[in-house]
């Protein structure tokens, strides 16, 4: 008696599980909003944006922390790793207007020149026509070059699907040691 309930109930669930599913997967009280059906990440937008973020080092008010530091006999901070929530401006100058945040993971990679790897998410806040939406930048950062490529790996929100790259330039010119500013030209693919 209990092999056939036993069979019965494999068969059942086996059914269930290799049956197509239809609906949504979040609940309609989700605040996810899951693509249409005639939402496909075959039918791309291309997005070009424009900003610049600020590194501020000073002791008051740091939007860039060390946290690991490495033995002063390793060449070129080699192992050095900071963390960082900065702001991304629309204007080089911190008082322009307010776009979103850097936020993300960096640290001193190379032992033959300042090379960085960064790990950041360019968070878009309200005063952005992409409030609430991000993208994922990860690559090598040659500091010391005048521009660098790094590749945008996924989104979220309006950049969903999102692959693509960024363009960092230092702006040597108007940085200081305690406020230095980089522009992003960044060109994205995304649903």
């Amino acid at each position: 008696m209990a092999v056939p309930v036993a069979l019965s109930f494999f068969l059942l669930l086996s059914l269930t599980l290799f049956s197509p599913t239809h609906g949504r997967v979040f609940s309609q009280n989700s605040h996810i909003k899951l693509p249409s059906e005639s939402e496909s990440p075959l039918r791309n937008k291309l997005t070009h944006l424009h900003f610049y973020y600020h590194d501020i080092r000073n002791s008051n008010n740091p939007t860039i922390v060390q946290i690991i530091d490495t033995p002063k006999n390793v060449p070129n901070g080699f192992g050095s790793t900071f963390v960082m929530d900065d702001a991304m401006t629309e204007g080089p100058e911190l008082s322009s207007k307010q776009i979103g945040r850097a936020q993300g993971l960096f640290g001193l990679a190379s032992l033959q020149d300042l090379g960085m790897f960064m790990l950041t998410n360019f968070a878009f806040t309200e005063g952005s026509e992409y409030a609430g939406s991000t993208l994922s930048m990860v690559g090598r950062n040659p500091i010391l070059e005048q521009n660098r490529e790094m590749a945008i790996v996924g989104g979220t929100g309006v950049f969903r699907f999102a692959s693509g790259y960024a363009i960092a330039n230092s702006l040597n010119s108007v940085s200081t040691p305690e406020h230095f500013i980089v522009e992003y030209n960044v060109t994205v693919s995304h649903a």
